[in-house]
């Protein structure tokens, strides 16, 4: 167990680490998939770099930094958090369980809408971005997943348990991730309870009155001559978990898509800090930087503070 998992392993996650470490606590970096950062060609308006820095090097000089110091960097992608008891938390990336006292959200903040006639329509309306949240609503139900990754299936497995059939939609793109992260899983239910369709999705479909969704279309037809696919649900699992997507699962308060956290960095749930492109604003280095000093160093107060009092 640590005292502190810290999701993101980009300026923000990085700097927490940093002084974490340096308080002399346990600390633990996650991160998986690639960061806004690493696609920066060139980065000329931060701090000590003349003749500027390309994304990629300040990203991998980061990670570095951190290994240098001690810190355990696992790369690894986080697919859920809960709240197991209320001074603990458990992290799962790649299959394995973390635990720690204190959580740092230090994702950005990746939530993808795919280009599809109809999701923003349906959005509430039996398009969701959180099988845990809104799973329940579908007992019984047919529903689909849209993505081609890990996050995409850890999506469908939640919704397995309860829905009463579960279809991952890769809308056109390779599903190799997809059927290897199925083939992987330690329930082999799953596997019987969660069917692949590859074929590009063209439109989210209401029910006759339009109220909710009712199908899925696509832009050619099954072995069976079928262009459509019955849905009461449509979850939307693209690349990987960001910040909103994160908060959801916690219950965390959030401000449009980004975490809501105060001065301190700290989120409406105890023990979790939130900082850089997830809290939204100015999405530049020096904030994600500083914002990170910031969650770490609250970080350690609360843990601290939990240790006295235990």
């Amino acid at each position: 167990m640590y005292d502190v998992i810290i999701i993101g392993a980009g300026p923000a996650g990085i700097s927490s680490a940093l002084y974490v470490k340096r308080a002399n606590l346990s600390v633990a970096v996650l991160y998986g998939g690639q960061s806004q950062l690493e696609k920066a060609h060139k980065i000329d308006n931060y701090y000590g770099f003349p003749d500027g820095i390309s994304g990629a090097d300040l990203y991998a000089a980061g990670i570095q930094q951190a290994k240098n110091l001690g810190i355990d960097v696992i790369q690894a992608e986080v697919t859920n958090m809960q709240m197991e008891t209320p001074s603990g938390y458990t992290v799962t990336a790649a299959g394995t369980d973390y635990s720690a006292s204190a959580l740092i959200l230090a994702t950005g903040n990746k939530k993808l809408r795919p280009l599809i006639d109809g999701i923003v329509e349906f959005e509430g309306k039996g398009v969701s971005y959180c099988a845990i949240c809104d799973g329940f609503f579908y007992r019984k139900k047919q529903v689909v997943v849209i993505g081609n990754g890990t996050f995409a299936v850890a999506e469908a497995a939640h919704l397995a348990h309860i829905a009463a059939g579960v279809t991952i939609l890769t809308d056109g793109k390779d599903d190799a991730e997809v059927r290897a992260a199925l083939s992987a899983s330690e329930d082999p239910a799953l596997q019987e309870k969660i069917a692949v369709d590859t074929r590009k999705v063209t439109k989210i479909a209401g029910t006759a009155d339009g109220a909710r969704v009712g199908s899925v279309q696509f832009a050619v037809a099954d072995a069976a001559g079928s262009d459509t696919l019955p849905a009461d649900g449509v979850f939307v699992a693209l690349g990987s978990a960001g910040a909103a997507d994160f908060a959801k699962k916690l219950g965390l308060a959030l401000n449009g898509d980004s975490i809501a956290a105060n001065e301190k960095m700290a989120t409406n749930a105890p023990g979790v800090f939130s900082c850089g492109n997830a809290n939204g604003g100015l999405l530049q280095v020096c904030k994600a930087v500083y914002e990170g000093g910031v969650a770490g160093l609250s970080a350690v107060d609360y843990v601290r503070a939990l240790k006295k009092a235990q």
